[in-house]
């Protein structure tokens, strides 16, 4: 047994030494960044030790900015392309021909490059000299005024940093979805059937409990990525992500290494704290929620 044990050990040790070097000594590294005060990069020192770094990014209004976009960005998209995916899944799952090809089609975006993605947003939202972009031709089609979705009112920008994010997510969503849809056992549906229930019946009461543990996987997933944003708004907006007021934590952090705002490993230790901390504890509630929702 225990020789065993001690096999089973030895397999694990590449996976063990590879999360040890690669994440935890890392984490661990940047808790301890995030703690000294005035760090110089070129001298490696720092005149303290405490809570001044946390204290000066709370307080930064580019950090508040991005707290604010990654949030709504969060609440916005997580759910919508959440049920988008679950409405086109259970679409596709009761289509018997062309499936495959609809399927191919929903799967397109997540095998395109993101910035290519972009500049095609860019297109269709943003105003040149030459047009309004298309999306402004369909609402002065129906008497609207034109919005400049890349340059205008923040609420257009988040709208369009919103639509972005659900289009690229999308598909991937669908793919598992539609996985889970079809391990479904059918025996459950014929059941259902000969007791005359509805639709909607069938659904809350055998499909959603069935693919329950995906959804939920799908939601955790989806929190944490939209926590992680930052290439989406860079594709949109371009690099200068405060200027636009479109920042988000991960793109704060990183100017805080290497943008305008660089040189400051400290601050960008610190606001990756805060990032960590606000996933975790986002995690661990949906965690808790699940051990009620959720049908394994």
């Amino acid at each position: 047994m225990e020789q065993n044990d001690r096999k089973g050990w030895l397999y694990l040790l590449p996976a063990i030494l590879f999360l040890g070097f690669f994440l935890v000594y890392p984490l661990v590294d940047v808790f301890i960044y995030s703690f000294e005060e005035g760090y110089h990069s070129a001298s490696q020192t720092y005149t303290g030790v405490g809570l001044y770094n946390y204290s000066y990014v709370l307080r930064d209004p580019y950090f508040l900015q991005a707290l604010k976009n990654t949030v709504l960005l969060v609440l916005i998209t997580v759910p919508l392309s959440t049920g988008l995916a679950l409405l086109i899944s259970l679409g596709l799952s009761s289509l018997k021909k062309l499936r495959s090809l609809y399927q191919t089609v929903y799967f397109l975006p997540y095998v395109t490059n993101t910035l290519a993605v972009g500049l095609v947003f860019m297109i269709l939202f943003k105003p040149t000299p030459y047009s309004d972009g298309l999306v402004n031709l369909l609402i002065g089609m129906f008497g609207g005024d034109a919005v400049d979705f890349i340059n205008g009112p923040y609420w257009a920008k988040m709208f369009v940093l919103c639509f972005y994010v659900v289009w690229i997510v999308l598909p991937f969503k669908i793919l598992i979805l539609t996985s889970a849809l079809a391990s479904v056992n059918p025996v459950y549906y014929n059941a259902a059937k000969l007791d005359g229930a509805s639709r909607s019946r069938v659904f809350s009461r055998i499909t959603l409990p069935m693919i329950s543990p995906t959804v939920f996987y799908l939601i955790i997933t989806g929190f944490i990525g939209a926590f992680k944003a930052y290439s989406d708004a860079v594709a949109l907006f371009g690099t200068d992500l405060n200027a636009a007021g479109m920042n988000t934590i991960v793109g704060y952090v990183y100017d805080m290494l290497y943008g305008n705002s660089g040189g400051y490993p400290s601050y960008a230790s610190a606001a990756a704290i805060l990032l960590f901390a606000v996933v975790l504890t986002v995690t661990c509630i949906n965690l808790l929620i699940s051990k009620k929702h959720v049908h394994y």
